[in-house]
């Protein structure tokens, strides 16, 4: 691919994630969150812990992000905040003593989390569409 194809695909890709919802961006997030704490595990197997660290430093920056983007006048921020602030400590204990137990725990809790914003997008969604309809 020369650096016009190049271009005109990241032009293209950014233009997809310009036009997602906050929902989507938010589940987005979480999907790459999930696929970095497979990763890590998958390495942590594989005794490649160059790839394993990696994976919880990037695990790491995604919760940090989230953190940052929370919107403190929502009760539930408080709570998300806790959360991530429990997440990135346990993610921290897990890169030290390269812990398969503790990350697979931490990362069905970070699923279950993902699943339930994905509910709620699809709840959101639906009743946009039932008052577009009712319009």
């Amino acid at each position: 691919m020369d650096i016009k194809g190049f271009q005109g695909y990241q032009g293209y890709k950014e233009q997809g994630i310009n036009s997602m919802s906050q929902g989507e961006l938010l589940l987005l997030l979480y999907d790459e969150l999930v696929k970095r704490l497979i990763r890590a595990g998958l390495a942590l197997d594989k005794a490649n812990y160059s790839l394993f660290d990696a994976s919880v430093d990037r695990s790491l920056d995604i919760i940090r992000y989230l953190d940052d983007t929370l919107d403190m006048h929502y009760p539930i921020s408080r709570n998300l905040n806790r959360l991530y602030d429990y997440f990135s400590f346990e993610l921290n204990r897990v890169k030290a003593g390269r812990n398969k137990t503790e990350l697979d725990r931490v990362k069905t809790m970070i699923m279950e989390l993902r699943d339930t914003f994905r509910e709620a997008e699809k709840t959101a969604e639906q009743e946009g569409l039932a008052a577009e309809e009712q319009v």
